[in-house]
């Protein structure tokens, strides 16, 4: 075997070696304090938002920082599933967060949204979000609103946390300059780290008069707002030479087809009756799930797998690959969503809302927003669509915190970052290993 034959080989082994994808802990950093780091979610913020909007401060963080030309959320585009992936780096079938309601087939409890953000089981469910990665790693963190983030995972919580209430009103911009105000106050008198900020908007204006209304309009234009305040709040605090912060958000919205011919209704369907299920999660957009009574499984599957040319129907284990999100226990047997802009409804015809998510992840209405801006960041960089479940492998390096085992890959979002932001570290990123192993390879 001529040498570079052997140095594939090598490297080859290396990738298929035991424990070769595990973290990698990144060291080496620059001399001086640690940056920390702001990440801050606008609910249902679609990625093309700020394209019949004037939105001068997000247009700043573009000039000055990184924008994304969109980011790609996970499946199932739901808020908590999607807030979970970005700060555990996992998709949803292996995070474990698949709806945003707690629900139990025995019991058949199902609780809403509001006090599912409270059910700490629901949540610590085996995978550690970043909160708790840092602190063990001896940093100190906090979460306002964001999901997730007032529970103990492993018998520990976020340092500061504020969880909102269940009449809490979305849309009052004097609080949202009162909770700026106080993650500020984290930051600094409080020393926190790494700090998430949750705005449940622009997505409760989305729903109640769609993404194409003048009130979604006049939503996007306080969020810019709202971004400028944050901003001068940064430079008042005297944080900009060391704090980075990320604005994100966990999906889009899309124009429901309220009027159309053809809606979803499952009453309606000849061969299904609802007396041979056990257990249903619908009227929740655009999916559902089905716990068949015993024995009634194909029977029900053959009544509603062709009902509907707009309804698609699997068993779980034939539920698409590409979703990453049938292959959790939590998942019943059967499971569904509808095409996009169609909403699914069960017993009866009951959802109002002229905008909605939950929608497949390719659907161009459910891309979301990515900027960022600070010390590590490179200036007025536009970077290509990515999957949000790669923010993750960011921010640990902008932390520089060993991460989890995840499902992002750390050099993705790397180009986005300045030289010299973030240590070097051998073994190279997996791709960089395939690569190496290619171009040897050609030399073969």
């Amino acid at each position: 075997m001529r040498r570079p034959a052997v140095l594939v080989a090598v490297v080859l082994a290396a990738l298929l070696a035991p424990g070769s994808g595990a973290p990698v802990h990144r060291r080496g950093l620059p001399p001086g304090p640690r940056n920390k780091l702001l990440l801050v979610s606008f609910d249902g913020f679609r990625w093309d938002y700020d394209q019949d909007v004037d939105t001068p401060h997000l247009d700043a963080m573009a000039r000055e920082g990184v924008k994304a030309r969109y980011m790609t959320p996970a499946f199932i585009t739901l808020t908590s599933p999607c807030h979970f992936t970005l700060v555990t780096g996992k998709y949803v079938e292996n995070h474990g967060v698949v709806h945003n309601m707690f629900y139990n087939t025995s019991s058949k409890v199902k609780l809403p949204y509001h006090a599912t953000l409270g059910v700490q089981r629901w949540w610590d469910n085996g995978s550690l979000p970043i909160w708790i990665t840092a602190q063990r790693q001896g940093l100190r963190t906090g979460s306002f609103f964001y999901p997730g983030g007032n529970v103990t995972y492993q018998g520990m919580a976020p340092t500061l946390s504020r969880k909102e209430g269940v009449l809490h009103d979305y849309g009052n911009e004097s609080e949202w300059r009162a909770n700026v105000d106080t993650v500020m106050a984290w930051l600094t008198r409080e020393d926190l780290h790494l700090v998430t900020l949750y705005f449940g908007e622009p997505d409760s204006t989305g729903h109640r008069y769609g993404p194409e209304s003048p009130q979604r309009k006049q939503m996007v234009a306080q969020v810019d707002r709202t971004v400028g305040y944050l901003r001068d709040s940064i430079e008042r605090h005297n944080l900009s030479a060391s704090l980075n912060l990320i604005i994100t958000s966990d999906h889009g919205m899309r124009t429901v087809q309220k009027a159309a011919s053809d809606l979803v209704e499952l009453h309606k369907i000849p061969d299904f009756t609802f007396q041979d299920v056990e257990f249903e999660l619908l009227d929740y957009g655009p999916n559902g799930m089905l716990l068949p009574k015993e024995g009634r499984l194909e029977q029900v599957l053959a009544a509603l797998q062709h009902a509907h040319p707009r309804l698609h129907v699997y068993r779980k284990e034939d539920f698409p690959r590409a979703f990453r999100y049938a292959g959790h226990p939590r998942i019943t047997p059967l499971l569904m969503y509808s095409d996009p802009g169609y909403v699914i409804h069960g017993r009866y015809s009951v959802q109002f809302n002229n905008g909605e998510h939950g929608f497949d992840n390719e659907d161009m209405d459910m891309k979301t927003i990515f900027r960022a801006v600070g010390p590590s960041f490179r200036a007025g960089l536009e970077a290509e669509p990515f999957e949000s479940v790669h923010v993750y492998e960011l921010m640990c390096q902008l932390l520089d915190i060993e991460p989890e085992a995840n499902d992002g890959h750390p050099g993705v979002l790397r180009p986005l970052l300045r030289s010299g932001s973030t240590p070097s570290s051998w073994p190279p990123p997996v791709m960089g290993m395939l690569g190496v192993a290619l171009l040897l390879a050609k030399a073969v």
